[in-house]
């Protein structure tokens, strides 16, 4: 590659330098030795996730190999790389950088770096489409395909001193600690809503919650949903009328999946006009608010759930349950966060609901005021799983895009 071509599109404020082509036999070398000993070291594994875990996480106790000779396995000592050479493509590469030694299997490559190639910069640049087209060009076999250590030295590495090297590095696992700190919050905030749900809700056979606000001491009321509200199934919607820009929404089961719409439907991807309506003898879903889910297909298994505020139409693959007066907006919405609707799913060659089954099904409810106040503190979690969820998804972005631009 010419020199001119050998600079990234952004890199750090007075670094100009051309970047230099590094063979991977010159800056790394295999380090795994065989645990000739059969030393009784710390089992790991590498997943394309996690990296490095230990056996006992990756596989229930150990797996099968827990009580296994180790002898064969490779001593994998700090500032390691390992990895499988059948799942390399799937990015099955690992990091090692604990204080003490473990083994991975015989199957694993393993190996470190000389010098003047910083760990991290490496690191950052395996997860990158160049290595990703290494291992096209050099991987080899029939059915399955390998890379082995001896292809990877084939190949060539650009990169800059290693002051920059080092600063890209730091960067870009600054970015990861961000990303790893939102899911983290983000898992959190799921299992504390699950644990709040089991707790802030009537078991079966009983009616008073184990977890209640203070002064709420009465029975919750046992009722069928359809003395609560109403469901009601979509209508046929033909392609040719869809895409429109203004009007009601008519919302389709992909539509959940539209960033913005992780709890309630907020944006559309399709309207229809009231002459659209008029023509098709259409009745908009006007009885708000309302629960939306997918009614036919294998998406019902997912058992996704939407609340929807404004008029709107839903397609023939769909379904909503509207709340009547008796339901709080929030506390229904969480309501149905308690509801397993596939336990209701029809037999068929697709399954399906019934809408008199879903009006049938029976729940538990408290007074309005007890439900403003549990509806509220789920609506918040849900708020907060959101911005995560959010803030993780806009760093995975940023760190892609930097990964695109920041290595030649």
């Amino acid at each position: 590659m010419e020199e001119k071509f050998l600079r990234p599109k952004i890199r750090f404020k007075g670094f100009t330098d051309a970047w230099e082509q590094y063979k991977f036999d010159s800056i790394t070398f295999p380090s795994g030795v065989k645990n000739a000993d059969n030393l009784l070291l710390e089992s790991y594994s590498i997943t394309n996730e996690a990296g490095f875990i230990p056996q006992n996480i990756q596989f229930e106790n150990g797996g099968t190999m827990r009580d296994a000779d180790k002898s064969m396995y490779y001593i994998v000592s700090p500032r390691s790389f390992a990895y499988n050479p059948a799942r390399i493509n799937v990015g099955s590469i690992g990091y090692y950088n604990q204080s003490k030694n473990v083994i991975v299997s015989s199957l694993y490559e393993v190996f470190q770096t000389t010098n003047n190639i910083d760990d991290r910069f490496l690191w950052h640049w395996f997860k990158t489409d160049h290595f990703q087209k290494l291992i096209e060009q050099y991987q080899e076999g029939g059915v399955r395909l390998y890379f082995y250590y001896d292809k990877l030295c084939k190949g060539q590495l650009p990169a800059p001193q290693l002051i920059e090297q080092r600063k890209i590095g730091s960067l870009l696992d600054n970015i990861d600690n961000l990303i790893t700190l939102h899911q983290r919050k983000y898992d959190k905030l799921v299992n504390t809503k699950k644990a709040l749900l089991d707790k802030m809700f009537p078991k079966n056979g009983e009616l008073v919650p184990k977890l209640r606000f203070r002064g709420f001491t009465d029975a919750w009321e046992q009722c069928k949903l359809g003395n609560l509200g109403r469901t009601q199934s979509g209508v046929g919607f033909p392609d040719v009328e869809q895409g429109g820009q203004e009007g009601i929404p008519f919302y389709k089961v992909s539509d959940m999946n539209t960033p913005g719409n992780e709890h309630e439907m907020l944006n559309a991807n399709h309207y229809v006009t009231n002459d659209q309506i008029a023509k098709r003898a259409w009745n908009p879903i006007d009885s708000v608010p309302a629960i939306m889910f997918a009614k036919v297909g294998a998406a019902v298994m997912l058992n996704r759930k939407r609340l929807v505020s404004r008029p709107f139409l839903l397609d023939n693959n769909t379904m909503a349950y509207s709340f009547g007066a008796q339901l709080d907006t929030k506390f229904g919405k969480t309501l149905f966060d308690t509801i397993y609707l596939p336990s209701l799913v029809q037999v068929g060659a697709l399954p399906s609901y019934n809408a008199t089954d879903i009006n049938e099904l029976e729940v538990k409810v408290p007074k309005l005021d007890e439900q403003s106040k549990i509806g509220l503190v789920f609506s918040n979690i849900d708020n907060l799983i959101t911005l995560h969820q959010r803030k993780y998804e806009k760093l995975k972005n940023i760190k892609k895009a930097l990964l695109e631009k920041i290595f030649v």
